[in-house]
């Protein structure tokens, strides 16, 4: 039985996953560039494995789009393999879909607040790289959007914005945002009437302004040569539109203090309480990550679980998290709990927080917070995949090239003194933002 080209890229690489846990320890060597075409460039070279995977991010996205056109970045993402037309191709989305099933390619497209990204996944031989490289370039340079592809989306956007208005938890994240964020792009989401409104020439010029190889960073891993990675960086980018300069994006502003109680039927109240607190590069970053895993980050091992759930049964889950940003993104915490018990695991999860930013974690708590982040940080790292979600993070907010080098030293020089400072100065107690959804 002939083995499709996909099936043996998921068995290659999961052959590989020894040589990965190897590489987590070690640092993978990065090097880096700037193409012809001005896009930035990252790379790693992996020959033990027949893949090459690549990823292609720019600063195309929801900050980049005007309030009344809010998710016009996550279609034109989404559209960008709906269609190539250009001088010496004109494919449908169908005849696209079935080049890449032909070549065993695996295609994504994503976007966020900050960037949109298009990662590929293919086998290094020969005749798979050729094909899905060209078309991949082809498909970043000249999407055709066809109206009639457009339309399907703009609806399964729609049904999804309003189911997703049924919902508790989905409720609770949409105000947490707007709320936390008021009057920035990051506060921005879509809306069934924004969603709405967006035109395919809304997405054409879109793309033409944003999808530019200047704005653009190339993330190459794989079995290539340096010089195979700089003949692809160029290849990809060389046809892309000249670009407009990316809007600029206000700096994030603290909200006022905050907290809103939403009327729903739902039998479990969903809580968001938090506040903008953490920007990619930012020093304290590792004081952050280390501490929040003793707060609420750790699972069973976190206070929050401990104090809230386990000793007091006032919550199905709860926990905190950082989601740091190219501006100030959110620090989090989440809870579920029954509606009538909700007035009490708010007050208790605001004590547990304050405590811990006047104490921080005990030595004890330190020490099991840096175990438990230094002895998995080779599972962040053992696959292509993941190596590639950090490596397109490195480039596209420009972190140093030793960070995964350096993060494992970094997380054991975190002290308590410099956990207290960092929450104490990124997580305010007097601006924080609540959102309870279904209360009594």
């Amino acid at each position: 039985m002939k083995s499709h080209p996909a099936n043996i890229i998921h068995a290659v690489a999961f052959a590989g996953a020894v040589f990965f846990s190897a590489l987590a320890n070690a640092g993978p060597a990065i090097e880096q560039w700037i193409a012809p075409s001005g896009a930035r460039v990252y790379f790693v070279e992996i020959r033990t494995l027949p893949i090459l995977d690549v990823q292609v991010d720019f600063t195309a996205g929801g900050t980049q789009v005007s309030p009344g056109k809010a998710g016009l970045a996550g279609l034109t993402a989404g559209l960008l393999d709906a269609g190539i037309n250009d001088a010496d191709t004109v494919l449908s989305e169908e005849q696209i879909s079935g080049r890449w099933v032909d070549l065993g390619a695996i295609v994504g497209t994503s976007a966020d607040q900050d960037r949109a990204s298009v990662s590929l996944r293919t086998l290094s031989s020969s005749a798979e790289k050729e094909g899905s490289l060209a078309l991949l370039s082809k498909i970043l340079a000249s999407p055709s959007f066809p109206p009639e592809i457009l339309e399907r989306e703009k609806q399964r956007n729609i049904s999804a914005i309003r189911e997703g208005e049924t919902r508790p938890a989905v409720i609770a994240s949409r105000r947490f945002a707007t709320l936390m964020y008021p009057d920035h792009p990051y506060g921005i989401l879509p809306t069934t009437q924004s969603v709405a409104s967006i035109e395919r020439a809304d997405l054409v010029a879109f793309h033409r302004a944003h999808y530019a190889a200047s704005a653009a960073s190339v993330s190459i891993i794989g079995d290539v040569s340096r010089a195979e990675a700089e003949a692809i960086a160029q290849r990809l980018t060389s046809a892309l539109p000249a670009g407009e300069a990316s809007n600029p994006v206000p700096q994030v502003t603290m909200p006022l203090e905050t907290v809103e109680k939403i009327a729903h039927p739902a039998t479990q109240s969903h809580m968001r309480v938090g506040v903008p607190a953490l920007r990619r590069g930012d020093p304290d970053f590792f004081p952050l990550i280390v501490g929040n895993y003793t707060l609420g980050g750790g699972g069973f091992a976190s206070r929050l679980i401990q104090e809230v759930r386990d000793k007091r049964g006032l919550a199905y889950s709860v926990g905190s998290n950082f989601s740091p940003r190219k501006l100030d993104g959110p620090f989090e915490i989440s809870l579920q709990t029954k509606r009538d018990q909700a007035d009490a695991a708010l007050k208790l999860v605001n004590q547990e927080l304050a405590k811990f930013i006047a104490s921080g974690p005990t030595p004890v708590e330190l020490a099991a917070a840096k175990k438990n982040l230094v002895d998995g940080f080779g599972l962040r790292l053992d696959s292509n995949a993941k190596l590639m979600a950090h490596l397109s993070v490195i480039g596209y907010y420009q972190l140093p090239l030793t960070y995964l080098d350096d993060y494992q030293a970094k997380v054991q020089a975190v002290t308590i003194d410099q956990i207290k400072a960092a929450f104490a100065k990124h997580v305010p107690l007097g601006g924080l933002v609540t959102v309870i959804v279904a209360t009594d």
